[in-house]
C-alpha cells in the first residue's frame, strides 16, 4: 500500500500526465504510429526492409502544436541527411572499428553544434552511427531505406497532428488572466487595510509578495505564448484564434499592471520597515491613501469581467479617490511635510487606471 504523503504527491503529477490534452495527443501519436508501419512495406525497394523507421519518423514529428510538428520534423531530416554525408565520407576509407565509431560520433556532436540546427543537432550523430554500424556492407541502399522511411513517419505525424483536432491552447489564457487579476487586487487591497493599521501593521505578508506576482505574472505570458504558438499553421486557428489579439493586448495590460503594483509595494514596504530610507507618509495621508489602493483594487478586480457600467462605477471611483489623494498630498507638502513616497504610490496608482482603461 502506498503510504498517504506519497499518495498525496503522486497524484497530482497523475492528473497532470492524463489531461484530455495529453490523451487526445497518445491517442494520435499511437494512430500515426500504427498508420505509419502499415504504411511502411509499401515503399519502393530496399525501404521495405527496414519499416520501424517510419514510426521513429512519426515519434519525432509529433509535438503538441501543430507549427513545432513541422519544425521538429524538417530539422530531423536535415540532421539526417548531415549525418549519412558524413558516414558515406567515413565508410570510404574505413570498416565500423572502434575508431571509426568514436571519429562519426565524435563529427556528429561537433557538427551538430552548428547554430540554428534545432532538433538536427541529436540525429546528426545518430544517423551517422546507424549508418556506419547496421548499413556498412549497403550502405547506399541502407541510407535510402532510412531516409525515405523516416520521411513518410514525419508526413504521416505531420499530417494525422493537422488533420485531426489539431491543437489549439486557447483554454488555459482566461484562468492565468483571472489568477493574476485577482492576485494583484488582493495585493492592492491588503496594502489598503495596512495603510489603517497601527505601524508596523500586524500583517505584512504584502511587502513579500513581489516574487508571487512574478510567478502569476510569468503563467499568463506561458499560457498566452502557448496560444500563439498553436495557432502557427494550424487550420482551426481561423475559427477560433481571433481573439488572440486581444490576449496579446491583455497580456502586455498585465504586465504594466505588475510593474505598478510591485512598485507601489516597494515603496510601501520601505516606508514602514527602513526607517533610514527617507521614506515617510505623513499625517492626514494615509486614510486618503488606503481609499486609493481599494478604489484601483476594486478596478483591476471588475477589469474584463464587471458589466460596462460596473466597470465604468468602478473607474470613475477609482479616478475620484486618487484626485482626492493626490489634492491632499498638495496641501500636506505646503505644509513642507516630505511626500515623495505617496506621490510614488499615486503615480503609479494612476498609470494603472490609465493601463486598465486602455486594455
Amino acid at each position: 500500500m502506498i503510504p498517504k504523503p506519497k499518495l498525496r504527491r503522486v497524484l497530482p503529477a497523475l492528473r497532470q500526465a492524463v489531461t484530455g490534452h495529453r490523451l487526445l495527443f497518445a491517442a494520435k501519436t499511437a494512430a500515426a504510429a500504427g498508420l505509419a508501419w502499415y504504411l511502411a512495406p509499401l515503399m519502393p525497394g530496399t525501404a521495405a526492409s527496414y519499416p520501424y523507421y517510419a514510426p521513429l519518423g512519426v515519434l519525432v514529428s509529433m509535438h503538441p502544436t501543430v507549427a513545432a510538428s513541422a519544425k521538429h520534423g524538417l530539422q530531423s531530416l536535415l540532421g539526417l541527411g548531415l549525418g549519412i554525408a558524413m558516414a558515406f565520407v567515413v565508410t570510404t576509407v574505413s570498416t565500423p572499428t572502434a575508431l571509426a565509431v568514436a571519429v562519426v560520433v565524435g563529427l556528429g556532436v561537433v557538427i551538430g553544434g552548428l547554430p540554428r540546427l534545432g532538433s538536427a543537432s541529436e540525429w546528426v550523430p545518430m544517423a551517422a552511427l546507424f549508418v556506419l554500424v547496421l548499413g556498412y556492407s549497403n550502405t547506399q541502399g541502407f541510407s535510402f531505406a532510412y531516409v525515405l522511411q523516416m520521411a513518410m513517419g514525419v508526413a504521416v505525424g505531420f499530417a494525422v497532428n493537422w488533420l485531426v483536432f489539431p491543437p489549439l491552447h486557447l483554454e488555459g489564457i482566461d484562468p492565468a488572466i483571472d489568477g493574476h487579476q485577482r492576485a494583484l487586487s488582493k495585493q492592492l487591497e491588503d496594502m489598503a487595510s495596512a495603510m489603517m493599521e497601527s505601524w508596523p501593521p500586524n500583517h505584512e505578508d504584502w511587502a513579500s509578495r513581489s516574487g508571487e506576482l512574478a510567478r502569476t505574472a510569468t503563467a499568463v505570458r506561458t499560457a498566452v505564448q502557448a496560444a500563439k504558438l498553436s495557432a502557427k499553421a494550424n487550420p482551426r486557428s481561423r475559427r477560433r484564434a481571433g481573439r488572440l489579439g486581444g490576449d496579446l493586448a491583455g497580456l502586455r495590460t498585465v504586465e504594466r499592471l505588475t510593474f505598478h503594483v510591485q512598485d507601489i509595494t516597494d515603496v510601501l514596504a520601505s516606508v514602514i520597515w527602513e526607517e533610514n530610507a527617507g521614506t515617510v507618509i505623513p499625517e492626514g495621508v494615509p486614510r486618503n491613501l488606503s481609499r486609493a489602493l481599494e478604489d484601483v483594487a476594486t478596478l483591476i478586480r471588475q477589469w474584463r469581467h464587471g458589466d460596462a457600467e460596473d466597470f465604468k462605477g468602478a473607474l470613475d471611483d477609482a479616478h475620484d479617490s486618487v484626485a482626492a489623494l493626490s489634492g491632499t498630498l498638495t496641501e500636506v507638502a505646503a505644509d513642507k511635510a516630505p511626500v515623495n513616497a505617496p506621490a510614488s504610490v499615486a503615480m503609479s496608482l494612476r498609470r494603472i487606471i490609465t493601463a486598465v482603461s486602455d486594455g
